[in-house]
């Protein structure tokens, strides 16, 4: 199936002279396992987070660095990455395995991740200057509301076992299954007076929110 790029170009009011980085941007590695997004991925994701952390220090000069970071998580998150692909509809221009040339769901995962990478596509097309543009375009919502700042169920936990036991939780990885491009993560997390609390997640690190969120509903 050909991808109409020039639909994607439009959305973001951004033409590539390169169209090859465009498209290996929404490359998955499990459809060309030499040249796919993965080092695009890891760029954007570092300008994704200078961009931010700079808008972050000009709206809140006087904030302490700990809510900043706070602020920062919750900006930069894959969460947050999926919603922003989600409402420029990237999932449309995304190539990734499929002998059978049917019409499959993408993995929010692989969405968000492609997001990251063009962002590292767009940085290497046109500059700092205009991908910055772009990304206080795109997360402009986002960023209105950071205001409130969230604390993750990781976050309020260690801070609940800190207060209350001088220790941090303890997590342990229970099992990993699934294939490559789309594993599962089961992981357990206890205080020192609990048992372990399972959640399962699509990476270690959503794994782990979970379970933490399962064993703050416990203590409340």
């Amino acid at each position: 199936m050909k991808i109409n790029y020039q639909v994607l170009e439009k959305k973001l009011n951004i033409k590539f002279k390169n169209r090859d980085l465009l498209s290996q941007s929404l490359t998955h590695k499990s459809f060309d396992s030499n040249t796919n997004n993965e080092k695009l991925e890891f760029l954007g994701d570092r300008v994704l987070g200078l961009v931010i952390a700079k808008k972050l220090l000009e709206i809140y000069p006087n904030e302490k660095e700990g809510i900043l970071d706070k602020k920062f998580a919750s900006l930069v998150n894959k969460n947050t990455c999926l919603e922003i692909a989600k409402n420029i509809k990237l999932e449309n221009f995304i190539q990734t395995f499929n002998p059978k040339n049917k019409s499959i769901k993408i993995e929010d995962k692989i969405i968000s991740d492609c997001c990251e990478a063009l962002v590292g596509a767009i940085y290497l097309e046109k500059g700092l200057g205009v991908v910055e543009k772009l990304i206080l375009d795109l997360w402009q919502n986002h960023i209105k509301r950071s205001v409130i700042t969230q604390i993750d169920a990781k976050t309020k936990l260690q801070e609940f076992a800190l207060k209350n036991f001088k220790k941090l939780p303890t997590y342990k990885v229970i099992a990993n299954t699934g294939p490559r491009h789309k594993p599962l993560f089961k992981v357990g997390v206890k205080l020192p007076n609990t048992k372990y609390f399972i959640a399962s997640g699509k990476s270690k690190k959503d794994a782990e929110q979970n379970a933490a969120t399962e064993c703050l509903k416990s203590i409340k």
